[in-house]
């Protein structure tokens, strides 16, 4: 299986549910609940008012389309970089996941993933 690194550091960030933000920013993952308005975006695209955030974040995809009959893609990832003890945050979409972690491990994390046979592209 194919992982692709994304090249920008990304922040996640919590915003007030009831706000407003730029929708033309290049958002990466967006989340709405009655509780809650989540984004993951590029750091330097991250709006001037969130009630959280945290930076450092870097991301890899997992290359291509996933069909919903596999399974254990995103277990698979998630267990190889416990082992190491690289916490994770993970991302869904209709097609495929994505896998952020910390700056600072992320180095580490496609070592460990590549020794299990995982095939790591940066992203051009």
């Amino acid at each position: 299986m194919e992982l692709t690194v994304l090249n920008e550091e990304l922040t996640v960030c919590k915003l007030d549910p009831e706000g407003d933000f730029d929708l033309d920013c290049r958002i990466f993952f967006l989340a709405r609940t009655a509780d809650e308005l989540s984004l993951v975006c590029p750091t330097e695209e991250t709006p001037a008012f969130t009630s959280a955030r945290e930076d450092g974040w870097r991301g890899f995809r997992v290359s291509g389309s996933m069909d919903f009959g596999l399974i254990g893609i995103l277990a698979k990832i998630a267990n190889i970089l416990a082992e190491q003890k690289i916490s994770i945050f993970a991302v869904s979409t209709y097609d495929t996941d994505y896998i952020l972690v910390k700056q600072e491990n992320l180095e580490k994390a496609l070592k460990a993933l590549a020794d299990h046979g995982y095939a790591v592209r940066y992203s051009s």
